[in-house]
């Protein structure tokens, strides 16, 4: 019999009632073994989501305001033992309330306060299926410059097969200093990753609020084509260019063991949902495109030198100056005689771009230097677009029909994407070009 890891996010978690629903998800499966869920989601529009109460938390702890502390403390109190009252059942939630209150006044730390959330949300979930509670800490690791120790899954083996079922908080682990560290906000899916790799689980199973990871955001084109099955690498494309029904780096755990995940729909469990799988192969049908997505919000540094092919070093220092300031780039689209830098905007506030540009100017002595700022970046991603003739053509002539200008053209040498790079406002014009060009 296989063994099914299911992680419920923040919208799955939001209320009792809800959390009565994914539990019976749950329930129906056998193979359902292992869950780890989030902290509570917003329940309704204007809602503050939990972890964002325990961030605040935690501001108003370390800045010495009581009064801030209490006002937020409360409220958190109130949600979880609103969640209480609607299951129905007194699960000792003003009990843990009281621990974390008290760990929290005595310096436990901003990363602990943030967690827990996830941690008395696995508490009332393991309560309600009456199955073990194992901490996060117990088996997930960091090493001392923040990234996931390799010791973890190892480590989750071991613990885990103490326990034929069991609820884990995500989100969160144990650094090398022997205390609480969690990941970057989205984390949840990544413990659901690495407790499926521990387990060598024969399907993650991500349980959310939509049916499925869609070839195109549904604020931008309505009711897009929902995608039956993509790759890990289109994930990671699709993932970053903003497509965030999964953390980016939540595939890099089951990968590596070729472990497919699914995403669910907690509302309507009986949709067939999107698989993630290792290896794309080729089905017989005519897709061509498996998704787009965009990203606003880029700056492009272009350098223009005669004969630079022949100046052994040249994109070693222009790329020096960047690493000197902590800056990565995005792309680094090239011509002979010309070099392209995208990089992100957050990079380059206070004025930092003028300093990148001078710097650059000192260090290769460019013939010209010029820069395009508010950019956004579009990716067309899909293994099928290798196999079929004319796929840039169609692109482009259909941005072409819809106005759009493009600025920047990268493609990757897999052909698993095409990128360009136009106007911020000129975003959402050129993903529904490409959308309705591929999929109507």
């Amino acid at each position: 019999m296989g063994i099914k890891v299911c992680k419920f996010g923040g919208t799955s978690m939001a209320d009792g009632n809800i959390i009565l629903a994914a539990a019976k998800i749950i329930e129906a499966d056998e193979q359902r073994r292992y869950v780890v869920v989030s902290a509570p989601g917003k329940r309704f529009g204007g809602d503050i989501k939990v972890t964002d109460l325990l961030y605040a938390c935690s501001d108003a702890y370390e800045s010495g305001d009581e009064k801030a502390f209490q006002e937020t403390f409360e409220k958190i109190s109130v949600r979880f033992l609103n969640i209480e009252t609607e299951i129905g059942r007194n699960l000792g939630v003003q009990e843990s309330l009281d621990v974390v209150r008290k760990e929290i006044l005595s310096g436990a730390g901003r990363d602990y306060c943030a967690s827990r959330g996830e941690y008395l949300a696995a508490k009332i979930m393991a309560a309600v299926l009456n199955v073990p509670f194992v901490d996060a800490t117990e088996f997930v690791r960091f090493t001392k410059d923040g990234a996931l120790s390799e010791e973890t899954f190892a480590l989750g083996a071991e613990v885990l097969k103490k326990y034929p079922r069991a609820v884990i908080p995500g989100f969160y682990g144990l650094s090398a200093e022997g205390k609480v560290k969690t990941f970057s906000r989205g984390g949840g899916d990544i413990s659901g990753s690495i407790v499926a790799r521990s387990v060598m689980a024969s399907l993650y199973e991500n349980w959310t609020d939509v049916s499925g990871f869609y070839a195109c955001d549904p604020r931008i084109v309505s009711s897009p084509k929902c995608i039956v099955k993509l790759t890990y690498q289109e994930l990671r494309e699709l993932s970053y260019m903003g497509a965030n029904v999964l953390h980016s780096e939540s595939i890099f755990p089951v990968r590596s063991a070729g472990i497919p995940i699914r995403i669910c729909n907690t509302f309507r469990p009986e949709d067939p949902g999107t698989y993630i799988v290792k290896d794309w192969t080729d089905d017989g049908g005519d897709t061509v495109v498996t998704g787009v997505a965009g990203k606003k919000g880029f700056s492009i540094i272009t350098l223009e030198k005669s004969l630079m092919n022949g100046e052994i070093g040249f994109v070693e220092k222009v790329l020096s100056v960047i690493v000197k300031h902590g800056i990565s780039f995005e792309h680094l689209p090239s011509g002979i005689d010309t070099m392209s830098l995208v990089i992100d905007n957050e990079y380059l506030k206070d004025g930092q771009l003028a300093v990148l540009i001078e710097e650059m100017k000192e260090a290769v002595k460019p013939d010209k230097i010029y820069t395009h700022e508010n950019i956004a970046l579009v990716a067309t991603v899909g293994h099928g677009m290798a196999k079929n003739v004319g796929t840039s053509a169609r692109l482009f002539k259909a941005l072409s029909e819809a106005g759009v200008n493009v600025n920047m053209i990268d493609q990757g040498s897999s052909e698993l994407n095409i990128i360009v790079g136009v106007e911020n406002e000129d975003c959402n014009t050129c993903i529904q070009a490409i959308y309705h060009e591929f999929f109507d």
